[in-house]
């Protein structure tokens, strides 16, 4: 499914994002499908070169700009906040732990439906999901397989965090910017790519623009080039990192988000890591995911799909909704988007969010919503610990199989919590002492 490699898989879907995006492009994704089955790779190939002459439908709602002045702007007009020094490196603490337990969680029922969700934790006796999820065998009613994680990632059979590229890239990250520091390049982030994560560990997106540079092409080509991807989850879950070393300033946080996503993505999928960034650095600062979810909205172009969505959510909540309305419209309204679309992702994580009493409470609506769940539950569980520190993320879900990383990128593999946490706040540390309190401009009372 979705290989970069393999055009019977990138023409369909190439049309299939063009569809999604406002491209007269209806017809042509039947003919693409009926040409993969019927492995006619010369079919494909006209389809393909007809997709990219294809221009907006004119009655397309929304206005979706890609162009760096736009998205800068928005950073720079993002309002900022005072970081509660003695709070931070709790809080960065409680954002790492936050974003490894939220991940493990929802490992196991990755890419599963909402309905196959349902059928699993009740099964498992854990309606509302409770902690980790236990193996069931044989597999209850309605749910055809779990995850090929789940071997590895259910309660019982991990002794550290499981490996996962949700994790990767927030490490990767890091390292960046350890590396690069705060004037880093696409380049430079694409060379670190190639020298240090496995491509075979890479995803649709990101193993698109990987396998782009390995042809010689350079960013942001590398987005756009037969990567009908380009507007799915994967620039999302990297944006933590940039949020983590901005605590209190979202619009430095996305520029910097943006300098990275650039590399794999465009429009929607450029706004969700922006958004992801912004949500981790406001948390850090107020201590608030209300307060971190209206400021990481103005990172984003107001007349979005993603703002529309995230909207959409707030006004349900604001109504006095419960999360399950919210779960219904995301899948009445957002259905037709692939289960790692950015957009329908984005709104599962508001969900979570907005309705969430308490770190088991706001990742457990999120994975009940089906989809990408482990990506989903990482940054709510990420923002959540940001916004309240290490005491936020359950005790006995971090345990001792939380202490220590699993990861695919070089030399990082076992490195513990702890260390993710020091180098992290030398970083973090570093920039609030080099913004002046009074140079801070506050959104409260904005």
């Amino acid at each position: 499914m979705h290989d970069v490699l393999d055009p019977r898989d990138v023409v369909v879907d190439e049309a299939e994002q063009l569809v999604h995006s406002g491209y007269p492009a209806q017809g042509l994704l039947a003919e693409a499908r009926e040409a993969a089955a019927r492995n006619d790779l010369a079919r494909l190939e006209q389809i393909e070169r007809h997709l990219g002459l294809l221009e907006t439908d004119p009655g397309w709602p929304f206005d979706e700009p890609d162009d760096d002045p736009i998205l800068l702007g928005l950073a720079a007009a993002a309002p900022e906040f005072a970081v509660p020094a003695e709070a931070l490196a709790d809080r960065i603490r409680g954002c790492w732990l936050g974003r490894t337990v939220g991940n493990t969680l929802g490992k196991p029922v990755e890419g599963l439906s909402r309905a196959e969700i349902d059928s699993y934790l009740r099964a498992a006796g854990q309606w509302p999901q409770r902690g980790y999820l236990p193996l069931l065998d044989p597999l209850p009613a309605g749910v055809p397989a779990l995850h090929p994680s789940a071997r590895t990632a259910t309660a019982g059979r991990f002794a550290d965090v499981p490996r996962d590229d949700d994790i990767d890239w927030t490490i990767m990250g890091l390292h960046l910017l350890e590396t690069y520091g705060r004037e880093l390049t696409t380049e430079q982030i694409a060379g670190e790519w190639l020298d240090r994560m496995p491509f075979t560990q890479t995803y649709t997106a990101e193993r698109a623009a990987y396998r782009n540079l390995v042809h010689g092409l350079r960013p942001p080509s590398t987005a756009v080039h037969r990567n009908p991807y380009r507007e799915w989850i994967g620039a999302l879950i990297r944006g933590d990192a940039f949020g983590l070393v901005s605590p209190g300033r979202p619009g430095e946080a996305a520029r910097l988000a943006l300098v990275d996503a650039r590399l794999t993505h465009v429009a929607n999928g450029v706004y969700g890591e922006l958004w992801a960034a912004g949500l981790v650095s406001a948390a850090l600062a107020t201590g608030s995911v209300h307060e971190a979810m209206r400021a990481a909205k103005s990172l984003i172009p107001a007349r979005s799909r993603l703002v529309a969505a995230l909207d959409a959510v707030e006004r349900l909540h604001r109504a006095g909704a419960d999360h399950t309305a919210a779960l219904d419209w995301v899948d009445t309204e957002l259905g037709h988007l692939s289960w790692v679309h950015t957009v329908n992702n984005a709104a599962l994580i508001a969900a979570g969010l907005w309705w969430g009493d308490g770190f088991m409470d706001a990742v457990g609506i999120t994975i009940s919503g089906g989809r990408d769940t482990d990506s989903n539950a990482a940054t709510v569980g990420s923002v959540y610990g940001a916004a309240n520190g290490a005491a936020g993320v359950p005790g006995e879900l971090v345990g001792t199989t939380h202490v220590r990383v699993r990861s695919a990128v070089r030399d990082f593999d076992r490195i513990t919590v702890d260390e993710l946490v020091e180098r992290t706040l030398r970083l973090a540390g570093d920039e609030v002492r080099s913004t002046p309190p009074a140079d801070r401009r506050s959104a409260r009372g904005r």
